[in-house]
């Protein structure tokens, strides 16, 4: 179902259904990234599928719809970190981790493995400017040309990004020893 054909007749409850059973997973995935928090990722995605519905109508088929959806969620995260709520919400997990009160969700341990999971946390540690662009080359396999729509930057900056990104993980890695 990943190649949604925009000429073929669609409903929009038919292709919004459609659109959720191809990508729910995926943009939950990458709200996660950007949150760091399974339950807030979780209502972010479903406030970017319920968006995405109410303007079905206005896509231009500019990009593909996953490329959309990718857009539309990295809004919402950003809409997110400029909450007074979040700011609130992540001082209090940061006080959280310092005492040794961090609490890890079964859905967390479960999607962990070693080698996995180390370069994960890694990843979630670098800069947002240099988070995005690594998981959406390397986790989610978009070309750069997608990335510079989906984030609209320059092609030389996104390049520039993935190579900085990749230094830190390599100083990061090379700081834990493993």
């Amino acid at each position: 179902m990943n190649n949604l054909n925009p000429e073929k007749d669609f409903s929009n409850e038919d292709l919004i259904t459609s659109l959720i059973e191809s990508y729910w997973i995926s943009v939950k995935k990458l709200a996660f990234t950007y949150v760091k928090d399974w339950v807030l990722a979780e209502d972010i995605t479903q406030e970017v599928f319920i968006k995405c519905y109410k303007n079905l109508d206005q896509f231009r088929r500019e990009s593909s719809y996953k490329t959309w959806l990718y857009r539309v969620t990295v809004n919402r995260c950003k809409d997110e970190f400029k909450s007074k709520w979040f700011k609130t919400l992540w001082i209090f997990d940061e006080v959280k981790e310092k005492v040794g009160e961090n609490i890890v969700s079964a859905e967390v341990a479960y999607l962990k493995n070693y080698e996995e999971t180390i370069l994960s946390e890694l990843v979630l540690t670098l800069p947002v400017k240099y988070r995005e662009v690594i998981i959406f080359y390397y986790y989610e396999g978009l070309s750069l040309e997608e990335i510079e729509n989906l984030l609209e930057l320059n092609i030389n900056t996104i390049k520039t990004r993935l190579r900085r990104g990749k230094m830190l993980l390599k100083k990061l890695f090379e700081r834990t020893g493993d």
